[in-house]
């Protein structure tokens, strides 16, 4: 007797499908943090405004905190791949230019694309710390996260010999870490209007003045 063959079960058409419910939940999610404020904010009205399930909700995310977790995650990377940003073409291109220079204004360009995306959330996030477990806990973690994605340009301008004199790295990644950050993207583009393009020129030249000194760029690369 013949060997029966078993159909191959091919489920990325529900993976897929999951997917596309999670940014859809992620998305619906971000404009009522916006609108109402984190703690303002309930499960129910999320699913409702979504039009999908609560169980469904809960079965993707977990509870609020995991969807705040995937809001956060959208705003960072700018799309829903599984990707961690450090990990992100972008970044290890930036990581890998040689030239001091010519990497601040690669990150200086980087940090200004994440922070147009996430700054408002981000506001949302910090001021509903004062008052929310959740919020607060999640508010550490990004923190954590951003300290450690921008050590590793501090550690890239340190292996270069690029930092100016007496700056070691602690000080150098405290320096990004501050320059970088949303409260002072959001003081410059929110409360003094400047426009992303502004924002980005000043970072640059701020890093580049505060971290690399003295330091020549380098000259132009010639075209082949």
């Amino acid at each position: 007797m013949a060997a029966v063959k078993r159909r191959t079960y091919d489920n990325s058409r529900r993976l897929a499908q999951a997917r596309a419910t999670r940014t859809h939940v992620a998305q619906t999610a971000h404009r009522l943090f916006l609108e109402r404020g984190y703690p303002g904010t309930t499960i129910e009205a999320i699913a409702q405004t979504a039009g999908i399930p609560l169980a469904t909700v809960f079965r993707l995310f977990g509870n609020k905190r995991g969807i705040l977790a995937a809001v956060l995650d959208l705003a960072f990377g700018g799309d829903d791949e599984p990707v961690a940003f450090h990990e992100r073409a972008a970044v290890r291109s930036a990581l890998a230019e040689l030239d001091p220079w010519r990497l601040v204004e690669a990150f200086a360009g980087i940090c200004r694309e994440l922070l147009d995306r996430s700054s408002a959330i981000q506001e949302v996030v910090r001021s509903a710390a004062a008052v929310d477990a959740e919020a607060a806990d999640m508010l550490a973690v990004s923190a954590q996260q951003r300290l450690t994605g921008q050590a590793r340009v501090a550690k890239a301008l340190a292996d270069r010999g690029a930092l100016a004199g007496g700056i070691d790295l602690h000080q150098a990644t405290d320096i990004i870490y501050m320059l970088m950050s949303p409260e002072v993207h959001r003081i410059l583009t929110v409360e003094r209007g400047w426009s992303g393009d502004e924002y980005q020129r000043w970072l640059a030249r701020a890093l580049r003045a505060m971290l690399l000194g003295d330091a020549a760029p380098a000259k132009p690369r010639q075209r082949v």
